[in-house]
This record gives C-alpha cells, structure tokens and sequence, in this order.
C-alpha cells in the first residue's frame, strides 16, 4: 500500500506530536505546520527527532491565518489533520478577534488552500465540546463528588442544537460548519470531531487549558491549584492514544464519514469530576494532600459534559480503551519522570 502523506497543522502541539510520532513509526510521511508559539513545542519536535531521526519528519514555521503559507503544504498532502487554534476560553473573552482569526479565519484559510489544490485531501477537523453552550435545559442533579444528567444516560448526542457560547464555541463552531459545508458544496472529503478533555504525555496543560494535565503538574512541582465552581464539575476523558485510534477509524473510513460530525471522548464510562473526584485520586497517586483554592465559576463552564459516543462507536468502529484512573496514573509517572521540562 502507498504511503500517504499526513499534513499535521499545530503538530507540534500535545495532540499533533503524539499524533506524529504514531505516523512515523509505521513509516508514513508526516508534514508538520506549526508557529511554534505553544509552550512545549521545541521540546516535543526534539522528542519526534530523537526518536525517529532528524531528517524523520518535514518542519513547516507558518501561521494559520497566513493563507499563502498553507498552499503548498496542503498541495502535497492526502490526509490534514487540522489541530492548530486558539484552545482556550479565557483567552477568547480577553481577546476574541485573535481568537476569531485562528480558529475561524485559520480553519477557512486550510478548507480554502484544499479545494484550490484539486486533489481533495481528506480533513479531520478538531472541534471541541464547548459548541454545545451551557445546555441549561437538560437537568442536572448533585450528588456528593458530582453532578449527573437526570435523562442523559449515554451522555450529550450530535442532535443536542448547538449553541456558541463564548468567543471561542463561535470561532470553533464557526470554523466546525464551514468544514461540514466545504463537504457539501465542494466535495472535500471531510469530519468533524467534537473533542472531550484529551490527556496524556507531552501535555504541557495551563490552568485555562488541559485541566488534568495542570493539576499533575501543580500538584508535582507544588504549584498552588484554583478551582473555578464547586469542584463538582464533571467531564468525559479520553486518552490521547484512544484519540489516535479515532482519528486512523476515520481515515480508514472516509468515503463512509465524509460530512459528519461526531462526538469523541470518553463517553460515561470514562468521567472524573474536576476535583472532587480528581483530587482524591492525585493525592492517592503522589501519597499526600494537594491544597487547592475555590473561586467562582467561570462563564460558559459547563457542570456536566459527557459525550454520547454510539455514533462514533457505530460508524468508526472504535471505542476508547484506556480508564481514566490508569491514564492519570501514567500522566502522573510521565510529569514525574520528566520534571524538568516543568521546573
């Protein structure tokens, strides 16, 4: 079988890297577009060169919202896997024009250079959860370390009506919608994921970012750690190598998802709350207690969201396999192990 040719935008991110790495290892060839501009990302493209030789992997230094910078790229590539955005919505409510312009204007620019180059490369787009809104209508019920839906038992479906709250669910549900039409009008092959909380190696999280990963971290190097809301907050989690496998379903399966939007995380079997579940399992794996501090909660924070993942499960063939417990603990060795890239 042919090699194809992988476009990774934003691959030197965590996603992008433990992505890139999983490519070269079984010898396909993998482009990576990225500016460089994440924490982490010089130290994630040494790992890959390490691991997988200097001259392994193509470096492209581009931006986004550069629209000249991606024809090219994206004219040598079968598969793009468009990961490169503005990822968090503190930042978007602080400065949403950069926010529109990465995540919106970034995605048009990547839909854009693929319909010019001809060929029709199959996109995978990294979308997020928050194009749901706050989902007021479905209710909730408190229990001691978390709130559940009351009628959601398989979690939030692809039918729930979107709603943008914040800048960045409009610049990433933007962006979600143009890519779902370039499919229809254009014929670009192309899916949508509406990505959960993905953890794993080579996170290098911040507090309005990787929640799980920051917590490790913190709680590793004896950062002080705010929690926004009660703590009671519960979210589906999904191991980077579970999101791997999603996206090689999908490209396995193209012609069968080409237009779709799925949700792909944990699903109910795999949940923490934010702290009150998260911090006893921390301090059990580290053998002390973590101090935190309460705040209020912050706008657009949803309570609950768990993803209904049936549709992937059906369409993909595909179901996540690594615990949240196992995974914390191997996110935990991995911080530990590689302390000094935090100090």
């Amino acid at each position: 079988m042919a090699k194809k040719t992988y476009l990774l935008t934003g691959g030197a991110g965590f996603i992008g890297s433990n992505y890139a790495n999983a490519l070269l290892g079984r010898g396909e060839r993998v482009v990576i577009f990225d500016n460089l501009s994440r924490k982490g990302a010089e130290r994630n493209l040494a790992w890959l060169r390490e691991s997988h030789g200097a001259e392994s992997f193509e470096l492209v230094v581009g931006d986004v919202r550069t629209a000249g910078a991606l024809l090219e790229p994206v004219a040598n590539a079968d598969v793009i896997v468009h990961l490169a955005g503005q990822v968090a919505v503190t930042s978007s409510v602080t400065d949403p024009r950069t926010d529109f312009e990465i995540n919106a204007l970034g995605t048009f620019n990547v839909l854009e250079a693929a319909r010019l180059a001809g060929h029709k490369p199959f996109i995978i787009y990294s979308s997020t959860n928050k194009v749901y809104g706050e989902m007021l209508e479905h209710r909730l019920v408190a229990q001691k370390t978390r709130y559940r839906y009351a009628k959601l038992p398989h979690g939030l479906p692809e039918t729930q009506q979107l709603d943008f709250h914040s800048p960045y669910g409009c610049s990433k549900g933007a962006a979600e919608q143009y890519v779902r039409d370039y499919a229809r009008i254009y014929g670009i092959p192309s899916v949508v994921f509406r990505q959960s909380c993905i953890y794993g190696p080579r996170q290098f999280g911040v507090e309005d970012q990787g929640w799980l990963a920051w917590f490790v971290i913190a709680a590793v190097l004896g950062k002080p750690i705010s929690i926004y809301g009660d703590g009671k907050q519960v979210r589906d989690m999904l191991h980077v190598s579970d999101l791997i496998a999603a996206y090689d379903a999908a490209i396995a399966r193209q012609k069968k998802v080409a237009g779709e939007a799925f949700n792909i995380g944990g699903g109910p079997d795999f949940t923490l709350s934010i702290w009150k579940e998260c911090g006893p399992l921390l301090e059990q794996l580290l053998g002390r207690k973590i101090p935190v501090s309460y705040g209020p909660t912050r706008p657009g924070d949803q309570k609950v969201y768990i993803s209904d993942i049936r549709k992937a499960k059906k369409a993909l063939g595909w179901k996540p396999k690594v615990g949240v417990e196992q995974g914390t603990a191997e996110l935990v060795a991995w911080v530990q192990a590689h302390r000094g890239l935090f100090d």
